[in-house]
């Protein structure tokens, strides 16, 4: 911004630039920044602009020197274009009068009621560069379907063809725009950020979109601020002042400024004051504003990037700005204005941008050198040249032109440009242009960064935003960041991996919280976790997910090499008992018990095959038959001991021999131990069909990522009827057996009080610790099958192997067995008649009178130990000491 005193006074024409031509395409261009005493104006008197402002004036040049090469490369054979300047001032009132002024015959706007046959010397507008006075512009000539063409203004109201229906544009909407501002801002994890917007109509609706855009990519504003867009606002250094300290109070570390480059530098003039530095992200109106990258201390005020349209370079264009001329018959009042400042040695009139050979010089309007190739960058000007060829090929249609001539009248109406630049596809250096549905460029953005060069800034091209890609590219490695770090601006800390967000009130603004079991977050700032797929699982605060381990009763596992060693001793002992059994089959203890001996052993064999059908992975099959098996074997086990148990209540709880034949009616051991068995048979069919046991996996509450396959036992009512089956027969023999006991019943008494014992200490364990029922139940099989080994078959065997003589009875007395483990005792007399034995006391037997015993009586012998056994018998036995001579056979125990 140049000229503090310098004026531009309006005078006889509003014009400040002209060349004739054929047709003539004007231009609105805000070369001076600011109306004098605007705020004091009551009368509609002339308009005084100061503020010479570089950047409009090489933009400007662009436009005239466009034209010119056009002329000059007969790109319109025969045609001449010419053009006519109007300065709007960044004032959209004057830019109005400008547009009436251009428009007038004769100084006389026509009023019509068709404006189809409306014909204007000027056929096309260039301009303006804020949206703030594009938009009344474009009202005015929409009245007219004059086509108005600007390579700024990106307001994306002047996308609505029904209220700007002749506006185009070279440049994108700004809701690409903010789209990539909001891009670039979650690209570097930045989501708490401030906004300075100016008060107009390119600050509100950029500031709007911008909202809607940062909410999608979840980037908080902290604060929301407005600069007036007047620069001469009687109150803008107090309002300067106020933006400046709630930046420095906000935590926002990165601000965004959609302002004009004027207030920018006063911005930062008063932020640097305090040393206040932030990340600053330019909006396109000062992203290449060198009047700001050339401020005192600039490089105070922090990193600073911004998007710019996609630019490129006018050819011949550096070298028509170091010979700038005034041709004959052309006017331009703002060269000579630019000479003046450079290049006038006056006092008054000399500024930071006056030349130091300007007093050296005689005549300004004569002199150039090379200061705007430095002052301006003339990249930001090349737009204009796209927008010239535009038109120029509109015009090339409209006036039917081929290489040589073109046919077409040069007085057409303005409005058929409109359809043609709607439609018009054109090719300029080496690159296609085109208008979109409602009259603007989808080409997009160059990211830029202002790199310190001195005590300046320089632009250095970073990146890029394609609206066709719809995303930012940035090549970091441009990017000079302190310590290699990219600086941070939120409002909390991110958060880890296995973290989500608990977000408060401001959803940039949270606490982080572990994962849940079963989900997991494998990436930074997580906004909530992920589930874990099918099959996997994780544990509380994970950062990924593990396949599940599945455990079972592993055949390698100690435990079950522990319970594979024990079934196969319990195994071995059966097999060894079976085999003495069978080598001693003649034996007096051995004799007539075979059968029921040989059954017991084949249930506790079933019974331990149950135990290792619990080892390894579980089936359906498997778990059916683990629970088949040790139900049956078992039930058929304890069946046998309930036999014997029975026929020792049978035999010593009856003296009346009446009485004992018809008790011995229901000793019928086969039978018993038949339907006893079918009956749990009938049980487990019943529980696998209406209540079927089922594998599942279950996740274990002691073991990490460990889901238990176990077996299920259904609802539990066929598994409780099984076991509690079990344990009333358990409960029978061991009642049948404490009301006869003797030594030969405590085998019994023992056994079933292990196993009542060992269920009982289980159950509990079983119902609560779900993951242990295998083991639990493995245990308490294991327990009761060796309590059965040890409590009726390892007496015999020590008995059997330990035996060394066998005993004669000296008195005449019948062979007589009394087997602990049958429980039979037979007397056989060789003749039928009652005789006494005077050699035994009467006193020390127990005979009762019974039907031939089910056991082979053939097989019954006397032992000293059975008749110690009937001595302590005899109180409770027999109440007289007469012996029954008709008893072939006396059963008294079982085994």
């Amino acid at each position: 911004m140049l000229g503090l005193g310098v004026r531009c006074d309006d005078t006889a024409s509003l014009s400040g630039a002209y060349a004739p031509g054929d047709i003539i395409i004007g231009i609105l261009g805000s070369v001076h920044s600011k109306v004098k005493d605007l705020q004091d104006r009551v009368r509609p008197d002339k308009y005084t602009c100061t503020d010479f402002d570089l950047i409009p004036f090489v933009q400007s040049l662009a436009v005239i020197y466009t034209i010119e090469e056009i002329n000059d490369s007969g790109f319109l054979p025969g045609i001449r274009l010419g053009y006519l300047m109007c300065d709007p001032c960044v004032y959209g009132t004057k830019a109005l009068q400008c547009v009436d002024h251009m428009l007038s015959i004769n100084k006389t706007l026509a009023v019509l009621t068709d404006n189809s046959n409306f014909s204007s010397p000027v056929k096309a507008f260039l301009g303006e560069r804020y949206s703030e006075l594009s938009i009344p512009v474009a009202k005015l000539l929409s009245l007219y379907m004059i086509p108005q063409i600007s390579c700024t203004s990106s307001s994306p109201a002047l996308s609505d063809k029904l209220r700007y229906a002749s506006f185009f544009r070279v440049i994108p909407s700004d809701v690409y725009q903010t789209k990539a501002l909001a891009k670039l801002i979650a690209y570097f994890n930045w989501d708490w950020v401030g906004v300075v917007s100016i008060d107009d109509d390119y600050g509100k609706p950029a500031l709007e979109n911008f909202l809607l855009d940062s909410k999608k990519e979840h980037i908080c504003v902290d604060f929301q601020e407005l600069l007036p867009n007047y620069l001469g606002f009687i109150n803008i250094e107090q309002r300067i002042t106020e933006v400046a300290n709630r930046i420095r109070s906000s935590t926002a570390n990165v601000v965004l400024l959609i302002l004009r480059p004027e207030l920018v530098e006063m911005l930062f003039q008063e932020l640097i004051k305090t040393n206040t530095t932030r990340i600053w992200i330019a909006s396109d109106a000062w992203s290449m504003a060198r009047l700001v990258m050339k401020m005192k201390d600039i490089n105070k005020v922090g990193e600073i990037f911004g998007f710019t349209f996609i630019t490129s370079n006018i050819p011949g264009f550096e070298d028509y700005l170091q010979r700038l001329t005034i041709s004959p018959g052309e006017k331009n009042d703002f060269i000579k204005e630019y000479k003046q400042i450079r290049f006038n040695c006056s006092s008054d009139q000399q500024s930071e941008h006056t030349s130091p050979i300007a007093c050296n010089i005689t005549d300004p309007q004569e002199a150039n050198d090379d200061y705007l190739l430095h002052s301006v960058h003339l990249t930001k000007a090349y737009s204009q040249r796209v927008a010239v060829y535009a038109i120029a090929h509109a015009i090339k249609k409209v006036l039917q032109c081929n290489d040589t001539a073109c046919s077409g009248n040069t007085n057409f109406m303005p409005w058929q440009l409109v359809d043609i630049l709607r439609k018009v596809n054109f090719t300029l250096d080496d690159e296609t242009y085109s208008f979109n549905q409602v009259g603007d460029f989808e080409n997009g953005y160059d990211l830029i960064m202002w790199k310190e060069s001195g005590d300046e800034r320089i632009p250095d091209s970073v990146g890029r935003f394609l609206i066709k890609n719809d995303k930012v590219e940035v090549d970091e490695r441009k990017i000079p960041w302190t310590n290699s770090t990219v600086p941070k601006s939120r409002c909390s800390e991110p958060c880890p991996l296995g973290k989500q967000k608990n977000i408060s009130s401001i959803s940039c603004c949270y606490t982080c919280t572990n994962c849940s079991e079963g989900y997991y977050s494998n990436v930074t700032d997580q906004l909530t976790c992920k589930k874990c797929p099918e099959g996997f699982w994780s544990l509380p605060g994970s950062k990924e997910c593990q396949k599940w381990k599945i455990w079972f009763l592993d055949w390698s596992a100690a435990y079950s090499i522990v319970v594979m060693i024990g079934t196969v001793v319990g195994a071995l002992l059966l097999v060894f008992s079976v085999i003495l059994y069978i080598l001693h089959r003649e034996k007096r203890i051995i004799k007539g018990i075979l059968v029921i001996s040989c059954l017991m052993k084949f249930g506790l064999m079933v019974s331990f095959g149950g135990v290792i059908l619990f080892l390894g992975s579980p089936n359906i099959h498997l778990c059916r038959a683990q629970q088949t098996m040790y139900g049956l074997g078992f039930t058929l086990c304890v069946s046998c001991i309930l036999v014997k148990a029975l026929h020792i209540f049978l035999e010593l709880k009856s003296s009346n021999p009446t009485k004992q034949r018809q008790l011995r009616k229901f000793d019928k051991p086969f039978i018993i131990i038949g339907i006893l068995t079918a009956i749990q048979a009938l049980i487990c069919i019943f529980w696998m069909i209406f209540d079927p046991v089922n594998v599942e996996e279950q996740q274990s509450k002691t073991q990490l990522l460990t889901l238990n396959r176990l077996c299920t036992q259904g609802c539990m009512y066929g598994f409780g009827a099984m076991h509690v089956y079990i344990a009333l027969l358990a409960v029978l023999c061991f009642g049948l057996a404490f009301k006869g006991r003797d030594d030969e019943t405590d085998p019994i008494v023992f056994s079933m009080l292990i196993h009542l014992f060992a269920w009982l200490c289980f159950i509990p364990v079983f119902i609560t610790q779900y993951e242990s029922r295998p083991i639990v139940q493995i245990s308490g099989i294991m327990v009761s099958n060796y309590g059965v080994i040890f409590c009726h078959f390892a007496p015999k065997w020590f008995k059997i192997l330990s035996e060394k003589t066998l005993e004669t009875v000296k008195t005449p007395v019948a062979p007589l067995t009394i087997d602990s483990d049958s429980g039979v005792i037979s007397n056989f007399f060789t003749s039928g008649s009652r005789e006494s034995i005077p050699s035994i006391p009467q006193s020390r037997f127990s005979i009762a009178e019974s039907e031939p015993s089910n056991w082979d009586i053939n097989s019954l012998h006397l032992s000293e130990a059975s008749i110690a056994s009937f001595r302590r018998r005899r109180s409770r036995s027999f109440k007289s000491r007469r012996l029954r001579p008709t008893s072939r056979s006396l059963t008294l125990r079982s085994l």
